[in-house]
C-alpha cells in the first residue's frame, strides 16, 4: 500500500501559517474591491420575437401567381438574417452610435448616451464620417466657450456654433442647454469610429437564440454599460428586420404590376383594333344580324374556339415570358406564373426569385468577387438555362396544340364557309375579339390581386417581449469575484508553501528527520533562539530551551541505562555534526549543563583540537558566576588535550578545569593548542587512557568532536564512545546528510547512534509547534502589544 496523507499533519503544516493566509485573502479582496470599484456595470437587454410562417392569409387571389414561397421559415436561416451585417450597419447610422460622448472621470470615462451637453454637426458628407476613425476633446468652460484639442491640435478655445476643422472636415458644436449646467467644467472625449467596424463589435456580441429546435421564438440579446442603449440597439434591430422582409415581399408585387401593365397596354390596343375591324365590315357591308348557323357546326366551333383561345393564352404568357428570360442581361426578379399549366416553371421561378432576392440582400454588405455571390451567380445562370429550356419545351408544345386546334376549326369553318362570305368574315372578327377581351379581363384581375398584396403584407416577425433590461447589471458579478478573490488568497500562500515544501531538502524538526533516519532514536530538538535569549540554561530554568534540554537529557538517561552493564557505565557521550555551524558545541555545552544540574558529576570534553569551539563558547555567553573569574582563568592558558598527546609528563588530572555556573559547577578539558598534525595525535593510545579515566571518575562524560563529514579525527577516536549524538540544524542540514552516520553506524564505526535537531522553529517543535514546552509559564499572547 502507499504511503497515506496524513490530515492532521497536513492541517498543521498549512495551519501554523494562517496569519500569512488572513493576510493574502486580505488583500486579494481589497484589489477586487478596488477592481469592482472602478469596473463599470454591464446591463443585458432581452428581447423576443416569432418568425411570422408565411401563408396565404389575404392573398388568396395570389395563389395562381404563387408570387412568394408559402413553405415554412427555417427559423436557423431567419437567425442570420437578422443578424446580418447589412441589417447591424443600419442599426448603427439610425442611431447613430458609431460616435460616442465620454465623460472624462478621475479613473474611468462613462458614455453619454441620452441628453449629451453638446450636439456635433459634421458638415462633411456620412461617406466621410462613416469610414473614418477619429478621437478628440472637449472642455466646456462657459455657456459661450470651450476648449478642443486632438492628437494633431494643441488645445485651442472656440465659441459654440463656429466651424471647427478637423481631419473630418468642419464640425460645429453647440451646447445643450437643458443639461449644460451639470457639465460645467468638464472634459468630455468624442470618439468617432468607422461603421462597419461598429456594427462587427455588434455582430460579435449580439446574441440570438433559438427558443427550441420545433419553436419558431427567437431570443436576442445585447449587453451594454447604457441599459437604454442596448434596449434601442435590439428595438431597432427588430424593426429594420421587419422592414426589410416587407421590402422584399413588396419587390416582387411592384415587378409584378409592372409587367401586367406593360401587357394590357399591348392587349388594349389589339382589342381596339379587332372592335374597329367590326365596325367597319358592318358599315362597309350593311350587316345587321346573321342567322345562327347550324346547331352542330356552331357547338363544335365554339368547343375548339375555347380550347384554341385557351392554348393561344398559353402560348402567349409562355411567349412574353420566354422573352423576358432571354433579354435579361442582369440577375432581376421575374414575374410569378401568370398561370401556365407547367408546375416546373412556376417553381423555378419562385427559387429563381429567391435567389435574387438573396443576391441582392448580400451586395449590400459584399460585392461581386465575394464567392457566396459567385456561387449564386452560377445557381441563377443554372436556373435561368433550366427556365429557357422549359419555356422553349412549353412553347413547342403549346404551337403544337394550337397547330392541331387551328387545323380542326379549318374543317368547322369550311363548313361555316359555305355561308354567305360576310357571314365568315364577321366571325373571324367575332373569334379575335373575344379571344383578345378575355386575356384583357384576366390580366385585370392578376393587377388587382398584385396591388392588394402589396399592401396587406405583413412584417415577418412578432414581438412577444419588447425589449427589457433588468434592474440589476449582469457584469460584473460581484458574488463571485468576491468569492474568486478569496478563493486566490487561499491559493496564494498555500502554492508558495507547496512549492517550498516540494524543493525544501533541509531537515526542518524531528518530524522530518524520522522520516529519515527510520528505527535510529532521536532524543529531541531544541527551539531557535533570538539574539536576545540566553544561548546556555540557568537553575531552574523555565524557558522552552530549557524545557527541551531536560526532555533530552530524560531520552539520553533512557539510552545510558538500558546499554549500561557491571562492565561498563556506558557514560561517554560524542557529541558531533555533519559540518561545522549546526550547533554541536552549543549542544554538548548545554547538555553537560543541564546534567550537572542534577547533581551529577559531569566533564565537558573538548575533542575538537583542529577548530576549538569551547573556550569561545563559555567566553561569550554568561555561564561562570563570575565573567572575570572565567577570563582569568581562562589567560592562565590550562593544560589542553593537545599538550597532553604532546607532552610525557602531563596527567589526565592535570586537564582538568572548573566552571561554576549558577551554584553549580562542571569539570572541562579544553582541547589545547591547535597542532600541526591533529589526525595523528589522535591515534595516540592516551586518548584511550584520558577516555578511561574520565569515565571511571564522573558521572557523564560529553565529548565536544569535530565534525565527522569534514574531517576524520572524530572517527579516529569513535571507538571510546558509549553514546554518538548527531546534531543536525534545523534548515541547514539537508535530508541526504544524515545517510553518512547511518552509514557509519550499518558498518559498526558509530555505537548508540542518537540524532538531535537543532535550531527548530517554535512553529515546528515536536508535534504540536510549542505546545508542551514551558508548562506553568504565562505566555503573553501574540495580540497584546504591550
Amino acid at each position: 500500500m502507499g504511503d497515506n496523507v496524513d490530515i492532521k499533519e497536513l492541517l498543521r503544516t498549512y495551519g501554523k501559517h494562517w496569519r500569512w493566509f488572513v493576510l493574502s485573502v486580505i488583500l486579494t479582496i481589497a484589489v477586487a474591491l478596488v477592481k469592482l470599484r472602478y469596473t463599470k456595470s454591464t446591463y443585458r437587454a432581452t428581447a423576443k420575437i416569432q418568425i411570422v410562417e408565411e401563408n396565404n392569409g389575404g392573398l388568396d387571389l395570389l395563389s395562381e401567381l404563387d408570387f412568394f414561397s408559402l413553405g415554412k421559415n427555417n427559423v436557423l436561416d431567419e437567425i442570420e438574417i437578422i443578424k446580418s451585417r447589412s441589417h447591424l450597419i443600419e442599426v448603427v447610422k439610425r442611431l447613430g452610435i458609431n460616435t460616442k460622448i465620454m465623460e472624462v472621470g478621475n479613473v474611468l470615462e462613462s458614455e453619454i448616451y441620452t441628453n449629451p451637453p453638446i450636439n456635433i454637426n459634421f458638415v462633411a458628407e456620412d461617406s466621410i464620417i462613416n469610414k473614418t476613425a477619429f478621437e478628440f476633446n472637449v472642455t466646456l468652460l462657459s455657456d459661450t466657450t470651450f476648449s478642443y484639442s486632438d492628437e494633431n491640435t494643441g488645445e485651442r478655445t472656440y465659441t459654440y456654433g463656429n466651424n471647427l476643422s478637423t481631419i473630418l472636415g468642419d464640425v460645429v458644436i453647440t451646447p445643450n442647454l437643458s443639461v449644460f449646467n451639470r457639465y460645467r467644467g468638464n472634459r468630455l472625449h468624442v470618439l468617432v469610429t468607422p461603421v462597419n467596424v461598429v456594427a462587427d463589435y455588434l455582430k460579435e456580441v449580439i446574441e440570438i437564440t433559438n427558443e427550441d429546435e420545433l419553436s419558431n421564438i427567437v431570443n436576442i440579446y445585447y449587453e451594454n454599460e447604457k441599459p437604454m442603449k442596448a434596449r434601442d440597439v435590439v428595438s431597432e434591430l427588430i424593426s429594420i428586420y421587419n422592414e426589410n422582409a416587407i421590402l422584399d415581399k413588396q419587390l416582387i408585387a411592384d415587378r409584378t404590376s409592372t409587367f401586367i401593365d406593360s401587357r394590357i397596354s399591348d392587349i388594349s390596343l389589339s382589342l381596339s383594333s379587332v372592335d374597329e375591324s367590326a365596325e367597319t365590315l358592318r358599315t362597309s357591308k350593311g350587316i345587321v344580324d346573321i342567322a345562327s348557323e347550324a346547331n352542330i357546326n356552331l357547338t363544335a366551333g365554339a368547343s375548339n374556339r375555347q380550347e384554341l383561345a385557351s392554348a393561344q393564352n398559353q402560348l402567349n404568357i409562355a411567349s412574353s415570358m420566354l422573352e423576358m428570360v432571354e433579354q435579361q442581361n442582369d440577375f432581376e426578379v421575374l414575374p410569378a406564373n401568370l398561370g401556365l399549366s407547367d408546375p416546373t416553371i412556376a417553381s423555378t421561378t419562385a427559387k429563381y426569385n429567391q435567389l435574387v432576392q438573396e443576391r441582392n440582400r448580400l451586395l449590400k454588405s459584399s460585392n461581386e468577387k465575394n464567392p457566396v455571390i459567385v456561387n449564386l451567380n452560377e445557381q441563377l445562370n443554372s436556373l435561368k438555362k433550366t427556365m429557357s429550356a422549359s419555356l422553349n419545351s412549353n412553347v413547342s408544345n403549346l404551337n403544337l396544340t394550337v397547330n392541331t386546334l387551328s387545323g380542326q376549326q379549318s374543317i368547322i369553318n369550311s363548313r361555316i364557309y359555305a355561308a354567305p362570305k360576310n357571314e365568315r368574315a364577321l366571325r373571324d372578327i367575332t373569334r379575335k375579339q373575344q379571344t383578345t377581351e378575355a386575356l384583357y379581363l384576366y390580366l385585370l384581375q392578376k393587377r388587382e390581386e398584385a396591388q392588394i398584396a402589396a399592401v396587406s403584407t405583413a412584417p415577418k416577425s412578432k414581438i412577444v417581449d419588447f425589449p427589457a433590461t433588468g434592474r440589476k447589471p449582469v457584469a460584473p458579478k460581484k458574488v463571485m469575484i468576491l468569492l474568486a478573490a478569496g478563493i486566490f488568497g487561499m491559493l496564494i500562500p498555500f502554492s508558495i508553501i507547496y512549492v517550498r515544501d516540494i524543493l525544501d531538502n533541509k531537515i526542518s524538526n524531528m518530524k522530518g528527520l524520522e522520516g529519515a533516519v527510520k528505527d535510529t532514536p532521536i532524543i529531541g530538538e531544541i527551539p531557535k533562539l533570538t539574539k536576545k535569549e540566553l544561548k546556555n540554561i540557568v537553575v531552574n530554568d523555565r524557558t522552552v530551551l530549557g524545557e527541551s534540554l531536560r526532555i533530552i537529557r530524560t531520552n539520553l538517561d533512557y539510552l545510558i541505562k538500558t546499554k549500561r552493564n557491571k562492565d561498563s557505565k556506558s557514560n561517554v557521550v560524542f557529541v558531533s555534526s555533519s559540518v561545522s555551524g549546526e550547533g554541536k558545541t552549543f549542544v554538548s555545552s548545554n547538555l553537560a549543563m543541564i546534567l550537572a544540574a542534577t547533581n551529577k558529576k559531569v566533564v565537558l570534553v573538548g575533542a575538537d583540537i583542529r577548530n576549538p569551539k569551547l573556550t569561545d563558547f563559555f567566553e561569550n555567553h554568561d555561564v561562570s558566576s563570575s565573567r572575570k573569574q572565567f577570563k582569568d582563568n581562562h589567560n592562565k592558558r590550562p593544560l589542553g588535550i593537545t599538550e597532553y598527546l604532546v607532552s610525557g609528563s602531563v596527567l589526565p588530572e592535570d586537564l582538568i578545569s572548573t566552571i561554576e555556573f549558577q551554584e553549580k559547577s562542571i569539570d572541562v578539558v579544553y582541547s589545547g593548542r591547535i597542532p600541526p598534525n591533529p589526525a595523528e595525535l589522535l591515534l595516540s593510545e592516551k586518548m584511550g587512557k584520558l577516555f578511561r579515566t574520565v569515565s571511571d571518575k564522573y558521572d557523564y562524560v560529553i565529548v565536544d568532536t569535530a565534525p565527522l563529514m569534514l574531517v576524520t579525527d572524530t572517527l579516529l577516536i569513535s571507538q571510546f564512545a558509549d553514546h554518538f549524538v548527531y546534531v543536525t540544524r534545523a534548515g541547514v542540514t539537508e535530508n541526504r546528510a544524515v545517510e553518512y552516520p547511518l552509514k557509519l553506524k550499518e558498518e559498526g564505526k558509530l555505537n548508540g547512534l542518537c540524532f538531535l535537531v537543532n535550531d527548530v522553529a517554535g512553529s515546528d517543535l515536536g508535534y504540536g509547534g510549542m505546545h508542551g514546552y514551558g508548562y506553568g509559564k504565562a505566555v503573553k499572547k501574540w495580540w497584546n502589544f504591550g
